[in-house]
């Protein structure tokens, strides 16, 4: 196991741009123009910053968040 030690504000920091990448990734699934396969990679990314997202969000945000195929679930 890996760790490190951030402050208040890198926290928020990495917070905002985890929610960013997030938003946008999301954005860009919608687009039909994207291939099947990229949109597949979007996906896995997708989940990666989500995990990432988790440790540092409250469970209420990270609803907001669920990745799209789980919340049919």
């Amino acid at each position: 196991m890996l760790g490190f030690m951030i402050n208040e504000l890198e926290r928020k920091e990495i917070e905002y741009l985890l929610r960013r990448e997030m938003e946008e990734l999301l954005h860009d699934l919608g687009d039909q123009r994207i291939e099947h396969i990229v949109k597949r990679a979007m996906e896995e990314r997708y989940r990666i910053l989500f995990k990432l997202f988790k440790r540092f969000a409250t469970e209420k945000e990270c609803l907001k968040y669920l990745p799209p195929k789980y919340k049919h679930r």
